[in-house]
């Protein structure tokens, strides 16, 4: 039977038993909460840095991602040029977080932190003529903007299938821009490195409240900081007043048992590049270092209310899907055990817009919906926060992203109901186009509501 993957890793800070002062507060032990710690505490060593964490370090979506370390921002380039007016800006937040890949490399390699980081790069392969024009687009969208072929480049359907064989290759793109990781391993690490840098770990620490900077606890204890970062993603709604600023939306995962070396040369892969393709609903894969196959995808529902719970981890339906979704891929797994499977909940803001700020009236910082593509952007986040919170101006603070306002969500059940059908939408969407040939109507005129 395969298991739950688990980032926790068997033992637990002390929870916070008695108020404390300190400079800042941050909420949340996940890579933004950690990363912002870590370039305050290398700003300025001086700091009193706390970080509250309401289960362990890394038991969000930072333990239990796909692993890719990359550029990916939730809105395209032409939707950043429009939100801020300027295309230079636009240019300069995608080449902002293309850096930022290597320097999560950087700080893995300083810090001696093993996440099994390889800076293998992405294939999103096309599969069919309709993926094969989005390719095409996406590229011409990057070419576009200045972006050239060391950036992205189109992929033939022999270059793709060569990195990544799977059925009904036509094309595909590549960028070099992205890395493969174990996420555990890295928020794990990241957790340590901080504490002998001087900041304290509180886990087991529920926030309930943040106001003025005093931070409230589910125990009864309070943190009283100068200022206060909210770095909780998709656990945001379990703070009051913060219910509708993000949604929280699951994505699943499986892991198959270590493959034999025979299917790995069916499979491709060689050099550890994390996979996707062009269609609608989502699903991305890596080949992780102990040799299995992790392969993930979205087609959980939203539930009422903005709810997580630990169940929502597991759902046969989808797990199903997944694994059926992979075996189509690669045939060679028709008898390969899936030996783990898991979830979790991901943040998304109104307008699909991640965001990273600094309100001085409430002296509250945050940083926040990512949609799933935050390993990376966490750390361009963190670093950014350290920058307002020590009052610095530079080119970081000045992309589009900060400071940007998404709007709420709307209330019950116009939430569930706007959530839920988007999903379906962008099902049916991969099903209409496989059946007429055609892009999908659907898909367009969702695009439209998303404001892409």
């Amino acid at each position: 039977m395969d298991q739950v993957a688990s980032a926790d890793s068997g033992s637990r800070r002390p929870a916070l038993e008695a108020d404390v002062d300190a400079d800042i507060a941050i909420v949340g032990a996940g890579f933004t909460g950690l990363w912002t710690a870590y370039y305050l505490a290398e700003a300025d060593p001086s700091l009193r840095v706390v970080v509250l964490e309401s289960e362990f370090a890394g038991f969000g979506a930072s333990g239990r991602n796909g692993g890719w370390c990359s550029s990916l921002f939730p809105s395209s380039l032409a939707k950043v040029e429009r939100v801020s007016g300027s295309r230079e800006r636009a240019i300069a937040l995608q080449r902002t977080l293309n850096d930022t890949v290597d320097e999560v490399g950087r700080v893995v390699a300083a810090e001696g932190i093993d996440c099994h980081f390889v800076k293998s790069g992405t294939v999103v392969l096309a599969r069919t003529p309709i993926q094969l024009e989005r390719a095409k687009a996406s590229v011409d969208e990057e070419r576009a903007y200045g972006f050239g072929e060391e950036d992205i480049r189109l992929l033939t359907a022999a270059e793709a299938s060569a990195m990544v064989n799977a059925t009904d290759v036509l094309g595909g793109t590549f960028t070099p821009h992205c890395a493969a990781i174990q996420p555990a391993m890295l928020v794990r690490g990241l957790a340590e490195v901080v504490e002998r840098r001087g900041v304290t770990v509180y886990e087991d620490t529920a926030v309930t409240a943040i106001r003025d900077g005093v931070v409230e606890t589910a125990r009864g204890p309070r943190v009283r900081a100068g200022k206060v970062v909210r770095a909780t993603e998709g656990y945001t709604p379990s703070i009051t007043g913060f219910t509708r600023d993000i949604a929280p939306v699951y994505s699943l995962m499986v892991a198959t048992e270590p493959l034999p070396e025979a299917a790995w040369e069916q499979i491709g892969l060689a050099g550890r590049q994390t996979f996707s393709d062009f269609r609608h609903l989502i699903v991305y894969g890596q080949r992780t270092a102990d040799g299995r196959l992790a392969f993930g995808g979205r087609g959980a529902p939203y539930h009422f209310g903005s709810r997580i719970e630990p169940g929502f981890d597991r759902d046969d339906r989808v797990h199903v899907e997944i694994r059926r979704t992979l075996r189509e891929l690669f045939p060679v797994l028709a008898d390969a055990k899936f030996t783990h499977r898991w979830g979790g909940a991901l943040g998304v803001p109104r307008d699909w817009f991640a965001s990273v700020g600094y309100d001085r009236d409430r002296r509250l910082g945050w940083a926040g919906g990512y949609v799933g593509d935050g390993v990376g952007a966490t750390n361009l986040a963190g670093r950014t926060l350290a920058e307002l919170l020590t009052g610095q101006d530079g080119e970081l603070t000045r992309l589009p992203w900060v400071n940007h306002r998404s709007p709420r969500w709307e209330p019950e059940p116009l939430r569930w109901l706007g959530a839920n059908i988007g999903l379906r939408t962008m099902s049916a969407a991969d099903a209409e186009e496989e059946r007429t040939g055609k892009p999908s109507r659907r898909a367009k005129v969702f695009g439209r509501f998303l404001g892409h």
